[in-house]
């Protein structure tokens, strides 16, 4: 029998998730909400859930491009916006990054630049984000996953810097599945995850495998709190893989909680 523990109730699903957007909304007593829209899953998800929740009118979305962005992700982004009938303003981000990289002196072949000037630009989206967001008295909508999450995959204080996180609790095949069940085009629900922080950038670049092979993994290890080895057989996979999951969920402890004063470490500590 194949190991599948993934699977949802999709239409409570979504009801569960428009009643929490409602909720989050109503008690900040904002007017609506923004977010980026990037031509992804990730955020055409959210955008829908927004809309289903308060309506085209509260719904701003953010599409921010870079000279490398590639025109499809425009395309799609465009697509989700005039299907969803919300809003959409379209910033150029160049003239940010390009700044901080002249007043930091940055230099690009530097090998820990590309990583760094990759984070300035996730968090000058946070900047713009929020720009809008305090101008129309509106709430940020974050577009992270739990696969992302668990394993530190984001821009602390960047895409991981939001007011509510409404598909936070989903896996990333989750959210693809939950992406085809609102009526989202196929080839925006199963296209290829990237943050595009730099030119080419791919999430299988970075991640051990592809999220199909990763959520699984990720269930059994935190869902089930399984070993790596009983997860490598249930899954059918390297222990290694596992293994390394284990790791950057541990080096990213960080990303997930809130930041360390005296007294949380103190509480940590036995009399």
């Amino acid at each position: 029998m194949v190991y599948n523990p993934l699977e949802l109730n999709y239409d409570r699903t979504v009801q569960e998730i428009i009643g929490f957007i409602k909720k989050t909304v109503h008690d900040a007593k904002a007017d609506g909400v923004v977010l980026g829209l990037s031509g992804g899953v990730d955020s055409s998800v959210v955008a829908t859930l927004c809309v289903k929740a308060l309506g085209p009118e509260k719904v701003l979305g953010v599409l921010m491009s870079t000279s490398f962005t590639p025109e499809q992700d425009i395309e799609d982004a465009n697509i989700v916006a005039n299907w969803l009938n919300i809003e959409t303003l379209h910033i150029n981000t160049n003239p940010a990054v390009e700044t901080f990289v002249q007043t930091l002196h940055i230099n690009p072949v530097n090998p820990g630049s590309k990583l760094a000037t990759g984070n300035i630009l996730s968090r000058s989206r946070m900047v713009i984000l929020y720009y809008y967001a305090n101008t129309r008295h509106r709430l940020v909508a974050g577009t992270g996953d739990k696969s992302e999450t668990l394993i530190g995959y984001f821009t602390k204080h960047g895409d991981g810097g939001a007011d509510l996180q409404p598909i936070a609790h989903l896996y990333k095949t989750q959210v693809r599945k939950l992406a085809e069940h609102l009526g989202i085009p196929k080839e925006i629900a199963n296209k290829p995850s990237s943050p595009r922080l730099y030119p080419g950038h791919k999430a299988t670049d970075e991640i051990p495998a592809e999220y199909a092979v990763l959520d699984p993994i990720l269930y059994s290890l935190f869902d089930e709190n399984a070993t790596t080895k009983e997860t490598a057989n249930k899954t059918g996979t390297d222990e290694k893989i596992a293994e390394e999951l284990l790791r950057r969920h541990k080096n990213t402890v960080h990303k997930r909680t809130p930041t360390p004063t005296v007294k949380s470490l103190l509480a940590n500590i036995p009399n």
